[in-house]
């Protein structure tokens, strides 16, 4: 059996004993070429027939070959006959296992297995219910990276011209929740108001200054009205002496009623994220590392799940836990998110909520932090399952003597526990017991002065709160453009790329960032005939293009080509519309070498324009005029052209970035130098060079083959003409030759 991690691996062995070998895989074994010395990693995409998905070749994640075979010598030594497969059940989970499928396929059985959950009766049933590769998954998955790739690698190319360092399907929308936040708060123009209250047995009772339709009730920013606040000083003082001068209340009115809590549904990824946030003070990487490991102990169901929805067994036990330790009425009906219907909680789900796997145990083996996290999942699980707790309320209007305004003052006190009996250490002190005075009217509260009481606060209004790690997640979930697989990830992007930096619990958008949505993402957003690539509104249609792939609604490739043509169009706009105006890369290099042209010159290159007037297309025909001319050469930076030349041939010959720039004695493309005569174009004629040595290309080699055939002369006898014995020998150049000869000999036969 194969599964992901070795933590799961250890756990799963210990449940399947002998006859087993339980090995694993350390995740994503093959993938899109993207590193190191992979052939194709800098395509953007990769040709298909229409009606199949693209073929590209998936190459060795780091390290992965290695530990691959050492797993394939194993099992072949011991002589295996049967593979299960149990990695991840999701779309990654599936695609390792397509992946690890091919890689084993010399063996007689390939099984796929999935559990939500690892423990020892859900590995059984698992293989007791063993079955084959899911294609609709494999197929979403290889479509949604085919999706982050061309969009990755296209308009990452077209940012750089800002100097930025990339942009992403699903990084770059969610960039634009955090900008736009920061641009409300940059807008929020202060409102400044009072408010005064006084307080009696734990009671806080406010001036109520104006009610809603009052010609000067006081609102806030978007409109709303807030009775207890204004902004007439004259009358928060008056206000705030009667209550100083007054050494009682005088009770006028009180409302009478209850109201119930009721408890939330098990947590989905997004909402752990958000409470292991609010409670424990957690960032969503911390999170998620323990939820793993609790996961990969066998504690706890998977951890990657937009579900409510819970196993019946699952849900027995807790209840029974719940009726021993609470009584019978604290059960509940069981609380359900919007994804399960309305008394749909018996129906056992594919994909669970976050869930204790053995719901009994209160307390499990692990570190401070497993066993934190560990308590928090159990009381969410636990209360889900149990009955709303429930509060006397009473809502008072009161009014002391002088006072001109009316007092008013909500005060209740729980009368049931329900939910709240597994939350106790989660909640500050809750109020179970009346208040000691009388709630009747003309009753009187005593008021015990002191420095903060009563008290007149003047204050203003605040800007919008900036997004934390949890609420942008929250958002992302709102405006469903992420997935449990991509939260944590996505925040994690935008900060290694200095887009976004934390401040406190604060994300605030860096310079960058603000550059980024603002300056470079309405090139691809400003569409005339569509949503743009990185509204929210496209990016969620995707996002559901995916998951009608994975459920089989939907066939990949019309999935992929249709985005294809959408994305074609979007990005051909934005170039169109990025020729219009200088990029601010290209206005540095102007402003930074126009002036130390001679003035005849400089009138030449600029037409009777400023730079100012310049368009796109101005700024590109000065530049390559100054490329030309090999003017200040030493110190023009190289072209595009050079650039994904460089990095072409690096493709080519199969070296890193990194060590071809080495050869010119620099770390980055921007040191090199451009023109004629710069570094940029002797690194080019360097690789070239090398590229001459490189083995022929399969169509080189087909094409020689056909000639071959054509000419009806043997190979052996074509191969002279470069002075090789065998095909295997043959370079670049020498098929480049045999090919020339080859074309030259059949001009020569036609014209005799």
């Amino acid at each position: 059996m194969i599964l992901e991690s070795g933590a799961k691996a250890r756990t799963v062995n210990k449940y399947l004993g002998k006859g087993w070998i339980v090995e694993a895989c350390n995740g994503h074994v093959q993938d899109l070429p993207s590193n190191g010395n992979r052939k194709g990693r800098s395509k953007a995409m990769w040709a298909s027939n229409g009606d199949d998905l693209p073929d590209p070749p998936w190459d060795w994640t780091e390290g992965a070959e290695r530990v691959v075979n050492k797993i394939l010598n194993k099992a072949s030594q011991k002589g295996v006959e049967e593979v299960y497969i149990a990695t991840d059940p999701d779309r990654e989970g599936e695609f390792i296992a397509w992946r690890l499928s091919i890689l084993f396929s010399q063996f007689p059985v390939i099984k796929r297995v999935t559990f939500n959950e690892i423990t020892k009766t859900a590995v059984n049933e698992a293989i007791q219910n063993s079955g084959e590769i899911d294609v609709n998954l494999v197929d979403a998955a290889k479509v949604r990276r085919f999706m982050d790739r061309l969009v990755g690698y296209r308009c990452s190319r077209f940012s750089k011209s800002w100097k930025l360092a990339s942009m992403g399907r699903v990084q770059t929308p969610t960039l634009g929740f955090i900008v736009e936040r920061e641009l409300e708060r940059d807008a929020h123009v202060p409102i400044e108001y009072h408010s005064v209250h006084v307080e009696s047995d734990g009671v806080r009772f406010n001036v109520r200054f104006h009610e809603k339709d009052d010609g000067d009730a006081w609102t806030d920013d978007s409109g709303k009205h807030r009775a207890d606040r204004t902004a007439d000083t004259g009358l928060a003082k008056d206000a705030f002496g009667a209550l100083g001068n007054a050494t009682a209340i005088r009770i006028i009115s009180v409302k009478e009623g209850k109201t119930n809590r009721n408890p939330k549904p098990p947590f989905t990824t997004a909402t752990l994220l958000q409470a292991a946030s609010s409670t424990l003070g957690w960032s969503v990487a911390k999170t998620s590392n323990v939820a793993g490991s609790l996961y990969k102990a066998g504690h706890v169901t998977y951890i990657r799940t937009d579900s409510t929805r819970t196993n019946s067994e699952a849900r027995k036990k807790v209840r029974k836990y719940i009726k021993s330790e609470f009584g019978d009425n604290h059960l509940g009906p069981g609380a359900l998110g919007p994804d399960a219907k309305e008394g749909a909680s018996n129906i056992q789900d594919a994909h669970e909520a976050i869930r204790p796997s053995r719901p009994e145990k209160i307390d499990v083996d692990g570190n401070a932090d497993e066993l934190r996290l560990y308590g928090l999942i159990w009381a969410r699980f636990a209360a889900s399952q149990m009955s709303h707790s429930i509060r006397e309320r009473r809502d008072i209007r009161a009014t002391v003597d002088d006072l001109k305004k009316p007092l008013t003052a909500s005060v209740s006190w729980r009368i049931h526990t329900g939910w709240e009996a597994v939350y106790t250490k989660y909640q500050g002190d809750v109020r179970t017991s009346p208040p000691k005075y009388s709630l009747e009217e003309e009753s009187v509260w005593n008021i015990s002065k002191s420095e903060e009481n009563p008290l007149m606060v003047t204050d203003e209004t605040k800007p919008p709160k900036r997004f934390s790690e949890s609420s942008i997640v929250q958002a992302m979930k709102k405006a469903e453009i992420g997935r449990p697989s991509t939260y944590v990830s996505t925040v994690s992007k935008l900060s290694s790329r200095d887009y976004i930096k934390l401040e406190g619990s604060s994300l605030i958008p860096t310079d960058k960032g603000r550059m980024m949505w603002l300056d470079v993402v309405p090139f691809y957003n400003e569409q005339v005939e569509s949503e743009g690539l990185f509204t929210p509104i496209f990016t969620s249609k995707m996002e559901d293009s995916l998951d009608g792939i994975e459920s089989g609604n939907i066939g990949g490739s019309e999935v992929w080509n249709g985005f294809v043509d959408e994305f074609r169009s979007m990005h051909n706009r934005a170039l169109e519309r990025k020729r219009e105006f200088p990029t601010p890369k290209q206005l540095a290099l102007l402003e930074s070498r126009l002036p130390h042209l001679k003035e005849k010159r400089r009138d030449e290159l600029l037409l009777g324009k400023s730079i100012s007037e310049l368009t796109g297309d101005d700024a590109r025909r000065i530049i390559e005029k100054l490329y030309d001319s090999n003017e200040d050469n030493g110190h023009l930076p190289p072209s595009n052209k050079q650039t994904d030349l460089i990095v072409k041939l690096s493709d080519q010959i199969g070296l890193s970035l990194d060590a071809t720039l080495e050869k010119a004695g620099v770390t980055d493309l921007s040191e090199l130098t451009g023109g004629r005569e710069g570094t940029a174009s002797e690194l080019i004629s360097q690789m070239i060079d090398m590229s001459k040595d490189l083995p022929a290309t399969p169509p080189q080699i087909d094409l020689v083959n056909k000639l071959s055939e054509q000419h009806e002369i043997p190979l052996s006898e074509i191969l002279i003409i470069a002075g090789l014995k065998d095909i295997s020998e043959m370079s670049k150049t020498d098929a480049s030759l045999i090919i020339n000869e080859m074309k030259k000999r059949t001009r020569r036969s036609r014209s005799s």
